[in-house]
């Protein structure tokens, strides 16, 4: 394989001899040269460890420590595949992520030995003696020689399991080389600056949005082992950090801390990341004086939708070449959204269509042994992301929800995002989740699960509701529950398959079918 092949092989051999910082962990540092040449002992280790003539996949089941990055390293450099294990799974499910990602061996710590107890395949604690002896046999190791090429497999990542079972998604060495290369070069990062990361490293976007920009650019890792609200800008002062990035609500819980005068006197940068929505976006960039970049994504990271200064307010953004909104039966491109005066959606039922590559998988590789759900997103040709949108006649796009969350309410078909961005208006909610409940006759009734910043009551979210003028009676929820937290994967998406299953039963405030106060 060529030296200027695009692999994160290649990019980290490229980091060689350099003696600026690479990675920081609370107290203790490695230059770069350390990294490739601790990344080098740990491929040594795996390859002692993993059977011959079996996939050479290892299961890393860490918070974000330097293990967990130089085990990344290491697999990349020598052709084996770390399978990111999500720390918050339990029990059978676990274990069933292990058995289908063929891993051989599961490394973890004395955090999360517990859970992996009683699995079929050997388990090694990287805080063991025996871990300290591996790594010491093999401290003399050297670059693998091992041929690796772009479309060779690196990891396996698990999608986030918002509605069903989590699929391992096939993340080759390109997937990462190529948006770490892209990233780095958009934001200008480089040596002089620090990477803050602390999305968990099982998840896409710490690696494509965090590690893979950083490796890419020879910019500083700071590690976090786990997100943390409260301790986040003492972090980044510490570390210095110039980049940061994030998934979900991240934002929103940053910005629900305490305001402090000087909350602007940090060295951040930039954060980029996706899912938070505009009134965050602004307040936080406006706070803590830096600019947030939002951008939508997946760990399939087949549809792309970039945001542009000029894109509307409750846009993604405009599309790349390709990417369009399809009728899902007849497969054929949406009409337009037409809004009325107010900026209500006149044809939803119309205008809204499901997101989708129509040139192809893009950066899709596959699902791991999962020939099913691959074909369910490949269907004539075409990626289908399995998420709604609408697209106005200039081509922006605006986010409708996931397939699972069209609402059948009178007859009418609804999208639960629209209603969530009218009802996050409101300054005393911090978050609103959308889904559907049984009709007491036939079809939905929308519910809507909200977590408060502020006090709020049925009157004051009343009068709010009939200020809005672009939310359709049908619209407007029927049951509104208060609560203090949504339930969220590890990656912080909203899990409204646990909501809907307690159905309407839950409710703090009901109104009447035709009816627009709260009881």
């Amino acid at each position: 394989m060529s030296d200027d092949a695009l692999t994160v092989r290649n990019q980290l051999l490229a980091r060689r001899g350099e003696t600026h910082p690479g990675l920081l962990f609370e107290d203790r540092s490695w230059t770069w040269d350390e990294v490739v040449h601790e990344s080098c002992v740990r491929s040594a280790v795996l390859s002692e460890l993993l059977p011959a003539g079996r996939p050479p996949h290892v299961g890393v089941l860490l918070d974000n420590t330097p293990e967990f990055s130089l085990l990344l390293g290491g697999a990349a450099l020598g052709g084996q595949v770390v399978v990111g294990l999500n720390t918050t799974r339990r029990g059978a499910a676990l274990a069933d992520d292990v058995a289908r990602s063929d891993c051989q061996l599961v490394v973890t710590d004395a955090t999360y030995a517990p859970l992996v107890d009683d699995l079929s395949v050997p388990v090694l604690r990287t805080d063991s003696d025996e871990w300290a002896g591996l790594l010491a046999a093999h401290a003399d190791a050297g670059v693998p020689d091992t041929e690796v090429g772009q479309d060779d497999l690196m990891m396996l990542i698990f999608t986030s399991g918002t509605s069903g079972n989590p699929k391992a998604v096939n993340i080759t060495q390109v997937k990462v080389a190529f948006p770490g290369l892209f990233l780095s070069d958009r934001f200008g990062l480089g040596p002089q600056h620090t990477a803050y990361l602390s999305m968990p490293m099982f998840h896409s976007n710490a690696i494509m949005a965090g590690w893979g920009p950083a490796l890419a650019s020879g910019t500083t890792i700071a590690l976090a082992p786990k997100f943390s609200a409260s301790g986040f800008l003492a972090d980044v002062r510490r570390y210095g950090a110039t980049y940061a990035n994030y998934v979900g609500k991240p934002l929103a819980y940053i910005m629900a801390t305490p305001e402090q005068p000087d909350d602007a006197d940090n060295p951040l940068q930039i954060v980029f990341g996706n899912e938070a929505n505009e009134r965050d976006i602004e307040a936080f960039g406006r706070r803590f004086g830096c600019l947030v970049v939002d951008s939508y994504s997946s760990t399939e990271n087949a549809v792309v939708v970039q945001r542009v200064p000029e894109m509307p307010p409750g846009s993604l953004g405009m599309p790349l070449d390709g990417v369009k909104v399809l009728n899902a039966d007849t497969m054929a491109e949406t009409p337009d959204a037409v809004f009325g005066p107010n900026g209500e959606l006149l044809n939803a039922d119309e205008a809204t269509g499901e997101l989708v590559n129509t040139q192809g998988a893009g950066a899709f590789a596959g699902y791991y042994k999962d020939p099913d759900a691959e074909q369910e997103r490949m269907r004539a040709g075409m990626y289908w992301s399995g998420d709604l949108a609408y697209r106005d006649c200039d081509g922006f796009v605006y986010f409708a929800g996931r397939t699972a969350d069209w609402l059948r309410v009178d007859g009418e078909n609804l999208a639960a995002a629209p209603i969530e961005r009218i009802l996050l208006r409101h300054p005393a909610i911090s978050e609103a989740a959308v889904y559907a409940v049984p009709d007491e006759s036939v079809g939905d009734q929308v519910m809507a699960a909200i977590d408060l910043r502020a006090p709020l009551t049925a009157e004051d979210l009343e009068a709010f509701l009939a200020e809005q003028q672009d939310l359709s009676p049908k619209a407007w929820p029927r049951y509104v529950r208060i609560v203090d937290a949504l339930p969220r994967t590890a990656t912080n998406k909203v899990l409204k398959r646990h909501l809907a299953a307690d159905g309407s039963g839950q409710a703090t405030w009901t109104r009447d079918a035709r009816g627009t106060s709260y009881r």
